[in-house]
């Protein structure tokens, strides 16, 4: 992989979370690109037009971590989608250097990549993104994942986790599209032993995000 081409994909960091990672006080750092067109994502200006973000360097984040190591018991790295970024081990690696345990958020279509980081032991827990039942796949996802490779990919993370329980934890967000059958397709989908946390979905105030109406038609058009 591109290691230099991860760089530049680093567009965010937000100094202090207490949300983003249950019973840690985290920092968030943010990676641009996504492989996926959710028409209710809440961060498509750094998904998809990344170049309008600005660029934080390298070294930046390396004295960040060097100073504030000491206040912070983790790492979230979200994205966008973390798991797209060409060469984002050498990312990982820069922040696992700093003695900090690392939890990823990922939609789930990269299995090989989430294999990859746990053999590795880069990443200690995952946060899955299961967007709801797969045959809703198209609708939720912008068109960019079939039903068919929703099963495929999603599968492969079960397993994952079937083996390795300590290291993620399932959610979904209650988007426009979703009902509460569809929450309760999702729980039955998750390996045994996992909950599912639920989250409630709230419109974006950004200019390239969808209104819940827009949302269901653009849904509703992907289904047709």
């Amino acid at each position: 992989m591109n290691s230099d081409k991860a760089w530049t994909h680093l567009r965010g960091l937000e100094p202090l979370s207490l949300c983003d990672w249950p019973g840690r006080p985290c920092c968030v750092v943010f990676l641009g690109g996504c492989n996926l067109r959710c028409p209710t994502c809440h961060n498509g200006g750094l998904a998809w037009d990344m170049e309008n973000q600005p660029l934080l360097p390298q070294a930046s984040l390396r004295t960040f971590l060097a100073k504030r190591t000491r206040w912070l018991s983790g790492v979230t790295v979200t994205g966008g989608e973390p798991t797209c970024v060409p060469g984002v081990g050498a990312i990982l690696h820069e922040i696992a250097a700093s003695g900090l345990a690392i939890k990823l958020d990922t939609n789930a279509m990269l299995p090989e990549v989430v294999e990859l980081m746990l053999d590795e032991g880069l990443v200690a827990l995952f946060a899955v993104d299961v967007k709801g039942p797969f045959a809703k796949y198209p609708a939720l996802t912008g068109g960019a994942v079939s039903e068919y490779d929703a099963r495929r990919n999603l599968s492969r993370i079960f397993a994952l986790a079937e083996a390795r329980p300590e290291a993620f934890f399932f959610r979904t967000t209650r988007v426009p599209l979703l009902d509460d059958e569809d929450i309760q397709t999702v729980r039955g989908m998750l390996p045994a032993g996992f909950t599912l946390t639920t989250q409630d979905y709230k419109t974006p105030r950004r200019p390239h995000a969808l209104t819940d109406t827009e949302a269901r038609r653009t849904a509703g058009n992907l289904v047709d």
